[in-house]
């Protein structure tokens, strides 16, 4: 199959598609010649995870790569046979933060035996970079990876908005830059576990994250573009709604929103 651009790909077809009850959409061959396949999702999403297991099915990559895993349990991926209820056990997924395990569970299923990396980094990290910085904590490597300039202003305004819609807009303005920071580090990060995956292995990579870590604009494919512009790289975003013109993802798809709960009762139990 031919990889299309998003341009010459109907929207309304993407959406379709992805939208039937438990039907995974085929579209593995536009991902032919990428070396690092970023699937994004929205986390609690289950048809998103079916997706995902059908595409590492699919694409038969030589390593996948985890925003839900650290270093340290990747290894422990990387060890066990048996990657369904005792690797759970052996991950302490209950108490990780992350949805249930059996919205999981499917990926670590489609592994097989392939080699698992962990892009996850420590709260600590994180949090210094609210206060010091995305440059500061990252090191040495921050200029290749883009972190050394700050953003465009208009960049800057945008990042802060949506950092503030995904905190139910309860967060004090003066916070904003730090979310900011916190999100560049993160991608950064990602981008470098994910060129570390593809140079030890010969890829093709694929790497499991958040749709918003997916965005070609300011995401992980932009680090990564900074850091290896020789790299294919393509992006897929999930998303629960049929996204505005120019969506920064390479190709995307729609599911059904998940049940779940009001996100922003809880600031408001708060007030």
């Amino acid at each position: 199959m031919m990889r299309l651009p998003l341009a010459s790909l109907s929207p309304l077809f993407l959406a379709l598609v992805a939208c039937a009850a438990n039907q995974v959409p085929d579209v593995a061959g536009s991902f032919e010649g990428a070396d690092i396949v970023i699937l994004g999702e929205v986390h609690d999403n289950a048809q998103h995870h079916r997706s995902q297991a059908a595409l590492i099915a699919e694409l038969s990559p030589a390593a996948v790569a985890f925003e839900m895993l650290s270093p340290e349990q990747a290894a422990t991926v990387n060890a066990m046979s048996d990657r369904d209820q005792a690797l759970r056990e052996a991950l302490a997924w209950n108490e990780s933060g992350w949805p249930d395990w059996s919205l999981y569970q499917p990926l670590f299923a489609a592994l097989g035996e392939t080699p698992v990396y962990g892009m996850a980094l420590p709260r600590a990290d994180v949090n210094r970079a609210v206060s010091e910085g995305a440059a500061a904590v990252f090191g040495p490597d921050a200029d290749r990876f883009g972190l050394a300039a700050p953003l465009p202003a208009g960049q800057q305004a945008e990042r802060e908005a949506h950092q503030q819609e995904a905190h139910c807009n309860m967060l004090p303005p003066q916070m904003l830059p730090g979310m900011v920071e916190a999100q560049r580090l993160r991608d950064a990060a990602f981008a470098r576990t994910s060129l570390q995956a593809f140079s030890e292995t010969g890829g093709p990579v694929v790497v499991i994250t958040g749709s918003g870590h997916a965005r070609r604009d300011w995401g992980m494919p932009a680090a990564l573009h900074f850091a290896a512009p020789s790299v294919q790289v393509a992006s897929l975003g999930q998303l629960e709604a049929i996204p505005e013109a120019g969506a920064p993802f390479d190709l995307w798809l729609v599911a059904d929103p998940a049940p779940r709960e009001d996100p922003c009762a809880a600031f408001a139990d708060r007030q």
